[in-house]
């Protein structure tokens, strides 16, 4: 797999959250809190926002599995994967 195809993991959302963040594990997904709610694709927007920012990369390099309508989704985020998996432990709270 070349270096800039990306990286892949798990993340567990929390729609409607009072302090929207990307941070900590939930088993062996990325928790993602945004504050919209999860009706017509809103939660799902703020999840690509959130990770877009946490990631520093541009929104279109996150994406989401289209098929996923529960809390816990598939992303992928294009970019250097040693890059993409050093902020991923950063964000997961593993050093």
């Amino acid at each position: 797999m070349p270096e800039e195809a990306g990286f892949a993991f798990w993340i567990h959302v929390t729609p409607r959250a009072r302090r929207p963040a990307v941070a900590g594990l939930q088993g062996d997904a990325l928790r993602v809190a945004v504050a919209a709610a999860p009706e017509a694709g809103r939660a799902n927007a703020a999840c690509i926002r959130a990770l877009a920012e946490a990631f520093d990369v541009p929104r279109r390099q996150v994406e989401l599995d289209p098929g996923s309508r529960h809390r816990r989704k598939r992303v992928h985020i294009t970019g250097s994967v040693a890059g993409l998996k050093r902020r991923f432990r950063e964000l997961a709270g593993d050093p």
